[in-house]
C-alpha cells in the first residue's frame, strides 16, 4: 500500500493505475484503526486493486471537493472515475466482494 500526503500525488497514481482503492483515515479515529487492519488483510488477498492509504487531514480540498462525510472511508475507482464509496466497512468479505463486484464489471 502507498501513503500520499498531497493531493496531487494522489490525482497521479489515480489517473496511473485501472483499479484503485484509496483508503482515506485520520490517526485520532479508533474506528479507522480496525478499518486499516482490515485493509491490510485485503490487501494480502491477490486482486487487481493498487492500494493507496491517505491521511485526510492532510488532503482538505480532496475531502471537500469530494464530500467525504467522515472517516474510515474507502474509494474505489477504476479508470480515474469513483465507482464506489464505502463507509461502513462491515467485513474483510463484505469489502471484497465489492472490489470483485467492480474488478470483473469493467466495460471497455
Amino acid at each position: 500500500m502507498v501513503e500520499v500526503d498531497n493531493q496531487e500525488s494522489l490525482q497521479e497514481k489515480l489517473r496511473e493505475e485501472e483499479l484503485v482503492a484509496v483508503y482515506l483515515y485520520t490517526p485520532m479515529c479508533g474506528t479507522c484503526q480496525v478499518a486499516s487492519r482490515m485493509i491490510d488483510i485485503l490487501e494480502k488477498i491477490p486482486t487487481t486493486y493498487f492500494y493507496i492509504k491517505a491521511n485526510l487531514n492532510y488532503l482538505p480540498q480532496f475531502a471537500e471537493e469530494r464530500g467525504i462525510e467522515s472517516v474510515p472511508c474507502l474509494l474505489l475507482y477504476r479508470k480515474g472515475e469513483e465507482m464506489e464509496r464505502i463507509y461502513a466497512f462491515q467485513s474483510v468479505p463484505y469489502l471484497h466482494e465489492r472490489l470483485q463486484d467492480i474488478s470483473t464489471n469493467v466495460k471497455d
